[in-house]
């Protein structure tokens, strides 16, 4: 059974759940600081996010009757929450710490919760699929500027520009949609070819900009089970700003509302991630505070799934 780091603070100063073999709740936060390094000894430009995005709503404790306009429900949907700590994490150890996420993304999934995994670089990603082992088939919907399907950047196959190549492996992956992708970025002419080749159905930002975020739903089976996966530089740059490239014209603050509410609506969510948030370059706490928003949003999608309002 893992044992995890107890945070400073909790996300949204929920409960802190200290032994995982005990978990009783329908969501388990995680943070994943490390993940697969491309220079080992050298600590990921998202390892301080968990805590950023932890303390950014903590007057929910407070709060927590308040009715959340954007669910049309109380903050969280009712939905039983707590926050496991951050996976121990070894700069030189990409392995290990891919093992140590997994281990303890599958005992989350094992005690019934769903995992929402706070990374991290986009690494992260890649040990919490690999423990979905066993609980397929998954759609993935990911929300990216990139569409990380490098199958090595400098001989590193499990770094954050390989992170849908990976998935694209396992064969419990059955379907993804990628949502966002602009610019120059993760990928040449002959990724793109390799992900449409196996099935991905790629959705640039400006197909969203331009056609809205139902034609991308409409790739998302009816009952399916979802897990999302926000690199949060798929965000535009004036919601969150804190990332390593930001790249202009990404999606609204509602748009990935609809992408969340549309994905509820038809699916079931079993996980989710946000990566790539960089807290040094984020003014006046806004993207913490708008990730953990969107945090909320899927938290209380998966309160009303099962039941809780």
């Amino acid at each position: 059974m893992p044992t995890l780091i107890k945070p400073e603070t909790t996300f949204c100063a929920v409960p802190h759940c200290a032994d995982m073999s005990a978990l009783a709740a329908d969501v388990a936060v995680i943070g994943a600081p490390h993940g697969s390094p491309y220079k080992p000894g050298t600590a990921s430009h998202a390892a301080e996010a968990p805590a950023a995005v932890r303390r950014a709503l903590g007057w929910y404790s407070v709060g927590a009757e308040q009715f959340d306009f954007d669910v049309m429900a109380p903050v969280m949907g009712g939905a039983r929450i707590v926050d496991c700590g951050d996976v121990p994490g070894d700069l030189s150890d990409g392995a290990g710490n891919r093992s140590r996420i997994a281990e303890a993304v599958r005992t989350t999934l094992e005690r019934g919760a769903v995992p929402l995994v706070l990374g991290g670089d986009d690494s992260v990603p890649i040990p919490m699929l690999s423990a979905y082992e066993g609980h397929g088939p998954l759609t993935i919907v990911q929300i990216d500027a990139h569409l990380d399907w490098r199958d090595e950047v400098g001989g590193e196959r499990f770094g954050f520009s390989s992170t849908m190549r990976r998935a694209s492996e396992m064969p419990w992956v059955e379907r993804m949609v990628q949502i966002g992708a602009r610019g120059p970025g993760s990928a040449r002419a002959r990724e793109l070819a390799d992900a449409r080749n196996w099935g991905s159905r790629v959705v640039t930002a400006r197909d969203v900009h331009a056609r809205g975020i139902d034609p991308s739903l409409a790739h998302v089976p009816e009952g399916a089970s979802v897990v999302l996966t926000i690199d949060v530089d798929g965000i535009d740059p004036s919601v969150v700003p804190g990332v390593i490239l930001p790249a202009f014209g990404g999606l609204t603050y509602q748009q990935v509302l609809d992408v969340i509410h549309g994905v509820a609506s038809r699916a079931t969510i079993v996980g989710l991630d946000f990566v790539e948030f960089v807290p040094a370059r984020d003014p006046h706490n806004m993207g913490a505070q708008a990730i953990a928003r969107l945090a909320c949003n899927v938290i209380a999608m998966i309160g009303k799934q099962r039941g809780r309002t």
